[in-house]
């Protein structure tokens, strides 16, 4: 496997509060690899600080042998990294279409970014039918849908998922983490998903570490870490 991206011992600060302290992480590509944790366990600082939201204090970010930390953001897009941020973010007064289309903004290829649109569409049917509605009428979960679809329009390499779950029903949780696992498969997106609800997060990635404060505490297969007592107690309620 051919590695894409890496933390080699980052350190992270807001202000004097580390968010990130020694951590290292890698993902190949082709993988899906989930973070998994409680709030304010780093997982997203990890997501801002390969998009060049967050600056890091010490340590490096590798993309693709290259050095990514100090890399502005609309750049870090252009080099193939598309992010979904939390709480969803999307344009409510703008039509879904438009939505879509916004992620398109590094792109100049109209024949490619069409045929983007329409593998989206039939990635999310649901976004066909509300295609000319105002991106504030779709529920929790088509919004959710339509932000992945967003990401999915710049024709990223990697793609960064904040928690996709949060306040989702339960019916449109199953139907996004199955579509996480058809873009991987199908158009060979690496994958690096941020996720409080362990068990889909498992379920669905390669690889994932936990992180408690700031740093990995745990690290492995994802099926071998769903069935691993400590993550069960931990992050899983229990036994299962």
């Amino acid at each position: 496997m051919t590695r894409m991206l890496s933390f080699d011992n980052v350190e992270l600060y807001y202000d004097h509060v580390y968010a990130l302290k020694g951590v290292s992480i890698e993902l190949n590509e082709g993988e899906t690899v989930a973070l998994i944790g409680a709030n304010g366990a780093g997982k997203s600082s990890i997501l801002r600080a390969i998009t060049g939201l967050r600056k890091i204090k010490s340590g490096q970010i590798t993309y693709m042998g290259e050095r990514l930390d100090g890399t502005s953001a609309p750049e870090v897009v252009r080099k193939g990294i598309a992010m979904v941020p939390e709480g969803r973010r999307v344009f409510p007064l703008m039509s879904v279409k438009d939505n879509l289309l916004m992620g398109a903004f590094t792109r100049s290829d109209k024949p490619g970014i069409e045929q983007t649109l329409e593998s989206i569409l039939t990635r999310f049917p649901r976004l066909r039918e509300r295609f000319n509605q105002q991106a504030s009428t779709l529920s929790g979960g088509e919004q959710q849908m339509m932000v992945i679809g967003r990401a999915l329009m710049a024709k990223p390499r990697l793609l960064l998922l904040d928690e996709p779950s949060l306040g989702i029903a339960p019916k449109l949780v199953q139907d996004i983490a199955r579509a996480i696992v058809a873009i991987s498969r199908d158009e060979g997106v690496s994958v690096l998903l941020v996720e409080q609800n362990s068990r889909m997060a498992l379920s669905i990635s390669n690889r994932a570490y936990a992180l408690s404060l700031g740093q990995v505490v745990l690290s492995g297969n994802s099926r071998e870490l769903l069935n691993d007592p400590r993550v069960k107690a931990a992050y899983l309620g229990g036994d299962v």
